[in-house]
């Protein structure tokens, strides 16, 4: 296979999360949620009762970003914030359980299809190496 100057990575990791983003986007919009809301609600699924400050951390945004997106999520009846001390944990609502383990099912889908193109190996492979790549990067 010959490699064009254009086939760098970064087209192909947009092009990657481009089309992951319609799939979910696809798949979650009877629910009311966008693609852009979806990992918060699966991080708050996976880590219960997580404060806004470790959010953002996992997250790599910045904390007013995660308070707007998280004013939408508690808005639509996804989420709940409580105040505990000088801190707000998140919990999700039986709605916010729900949707996200439809999501959850949505990137296994995903994954599934991914699994289509590859061999066992290579998904296992390629799975390792964004994993490193984001490990070294961040």
């Amino acid at each position: 296979m010959k490699v064009n100057e254009s086939d760098t990575s970064g087209r192909f990791i947009s092009i990657l999360h481009k089309e992951h983003s319609k799939y979910i986007n696809k798949n979650v919009k009877d629910e009311g949620l966008s693609f852009g809301l979806h990992p918060i609600l699966v991080i708050i699924y996976e880590n219960d009762g997580i404060n806004q400050e470790k959010l953002a951390e996992i997250l790599h945004l910045n904390e007013s970003t995660v308070t707007r997106n998280l004013k939408k999520l508690e808005d639509k009846g996804f989420i709940e914030r409580i105040k505990d001390k000088r801190k707000k944990i998140m919990k999700l609502t039986p709605k916010g359980k729900k949707t996200a383990l439809k999501v959850l099912n949505c990137d296994c889908q995903w994954d599934e299809k991914l699994k289509e193109i590859l061999t066992d190996e290579e998904y296992g492979n390629f799975l390792k190496n964004i994993k490193k790549i984001c490990e070294q990067l961040i």
